[in-house]
């Protein structure tokens, strides 16, 4: 069937195989008996070439978690700002490049016998970055609720390919969050109208 489809694509569109999938969109494929491997080995050597990266000291995690980045005059967080980016944000840069060194092969292993399932996060503290220190149950709530709908949209999607994942499990790790999800009688005493507001 694969050699049919083949020629048929060449036939009505000009197309012609290239083979097995290795490398799309910057993602290197490695395709093995056992499962299917995705990194960025090879972009991530070139990017540290490129900056003068190659031969400096590795980091352990690319950010430091006892370090956040600030909103003031000379700091703002990294990648939320990138329009006009601070001093910090070359430091913050420079310790993912480190990292990138320190684990150039990290990528993601899909074997061939994992089980095929869907389960969703949301984050718990999804109002609560350092710039402004304003977390609010309603926000988290919202975190929760665009989770859901996310998950709609994939349940949606997978339906088309014979795939029925409809009791979707989702995972909240805020005990407050979770009562407003179970008791619509705590809807009314939530900020999230007003934190939806902000995000706009």
């Amino acid at each position: 069937m694969c050699t049919e489809f083949e020629k048929m694509m060449h036939k009505k569109f000009q197309m012609s195989s290239m083979g097995e999938l290795t490398f799309f969109l910057g993602l290197q494929v490695k395709q093995k008996e056992d499962g299917i491997f995705i990194s960025q080995d090879k972009y991530v050597t070139e990017i540290l070439k490129k900056f003068g990266f190659s031969d400096v000291k590795t980091a352990s995690t690319p950010m430091e978690t006892h370090k956040p980045l600030l909103k003031d005059a000379d700091v703002c967080a990294c990648a939320r700002f990138q329009v006009n980016p601070k001093v910090s944000h070359l430091h913050a840069v420079k310790r993912i490049f480190r990292y990138l060194k320190g684990q150039p092969k990290l990528g993601l292993w899909y074997p061939k016998d994992s089980p095929f399932d869907l389960v969703a996060y949301t984050d718990s503290d999804y109002a609560g970055a350092s710039l402004d220190r304003k977390s609010t149950i309603g926000a988290e709530y919202i975190a929760a609720s665009n989770c859901c709908r996310q998950v709609l949209w994939i349940q949606n999607q997978l339906l088309d390919y014979g795939y029925n994942f409809m009791q979707t499990k989702i995972h909240i790790d805020n005990e407050s969050t979770i009562c407003i999800v179970k008791n619509p009688v705590f809807h009314s005493k939530t900020k999230h109208i007003e934190a939806q507001a902000r995000m706009k």
